[in-house]
């Protein structure tokens, strides 16, 4: 169920299962179905620079030679704790590491370091998605290579991921992880909100106009056609306010992952948008930070 009202309108002819064209374009415009996003990046800038104050200002390292491969390290103090990546949304041109230091606090709170990644946005790389997801990949296996320099253990290593930055995890843990050497079992755990797994229906609508699809892009960055290849234990979140298409497409990957036979649990936020979402990953005790404790062993009872 949602909150958006439409207004009444001739109805194009099917592009998309049932949608028209006006109907998959706001599909894929998450301002449409949040009008609240604004206030709701204002209030994540304002967290952020707040946990900075408290938890002071991360480690920074670049794990490439570009100057948009960098990650910040939040370091909890204790040798050998686990690690969690975050990988940041925003549409695939949109944000930067230091917008999400308040997912750092509750994180090292509860005993595990943070890390939190930036890489090249789409705009910048000329519409083209390899480089965002050659970055990511990098980064997470930086991140397995290195942990025991920053004091974290590599064999306990999870990722936690939101919208676009989904998207992309999604790809790294169903075959980048391949194409990076990495052990099969390099990540624990993940907990992707909001998410896209098949590029197909993305490509056909609006996002087109800045995003440069080819045949090969949706065929290759569409982590829910290499699920043969997932060995980590997957928590899918979407909102029961967000866009139908994204719903769907967290729906269609878990029952995909589910027939597959590998573990996944579905994770639904009532009356939640797809940025009021993300607020519950920096709360221990939100819908989706509970659950990322949790994965991690780290829950309080």
């Amino acid at each position: 169920m949602n909150i958006r009202s439409e207004t009444s309108r001739a109805k194009g002819p099917p592009v998309f299962l049932d949608m028209d064209q006006q109907a998959l374009d706001e599909a894929y415009d998450q301002e449409i179905w949040a009008p609240n996003r604004a206030l709701i990046v204002e209030r994540r800038k304002a967290a952020s620079e707040q946990a900075r104050a408290i938890l002071g200002a991360p480690k920074r390292v670049a794990y490439g030679a570009s100057e948009y491969e960098g990650l910040d390290i939040f370091d909890c103090g204790i040798r050998g704790a686990p690690v969690n990546v975050f990988v940041h949304g925003g549409a695939w041109r949109r944000n930067v590491a230091a917008d999400y230091a308040l997912q750092a606090e509750p994180l090292l709170r509860a005993g595990a370091h943070c890390v939190i990644i930036d890489f090249i946005n789409v705009d910048q790389a000329g519409g083209d998605l390899f480089p965002m997801y050659e970055q990511v990949r990098r980064a997470l296996a930086w991140v397995w290579h290195n942990a025991q320099a920053f004091g974290g253990d590599r064999d306990r290593l999870y990722v936690s991921a939101h919208s676009s930055g989904s998207h992309l995890s999604g790809v790294v843990l169903t075959r980048g992880w391949q194409e990076e050497g990495l052990p099969r079992d390099f990540c624990k755990g993940a907990v992707l909100l909001s998410g896209m797994y098949d590029l197909a229906p993305v490509a056909l609508s609006k996002r087109s106009a800045y995003v440069k699809f080819t045949p090969a892009m949706v065929e290759k960055l569409s982590g829910g056609r290499y699920i043969g290849s997932l060995h980590t234990p997957l928590v899918l979140a979407y909102g029961t306010c967000e866009t139908p298409e994204f719903q769907r497409q967290t729906r269609d990957f878990a029952a995909a992952v589910t027939a597959a036979g590998k573990p996944v649990e579905p994770l639904v936020g009532e009356a939640y948008n797809h940025f009021e979402l993300l607020e519950t990953l920096a709360n221990p005790y939100g819908l989706t930070g509970r659950a990322m404790l949790k994965q991690m062993g780290l829950a309080r009872p």
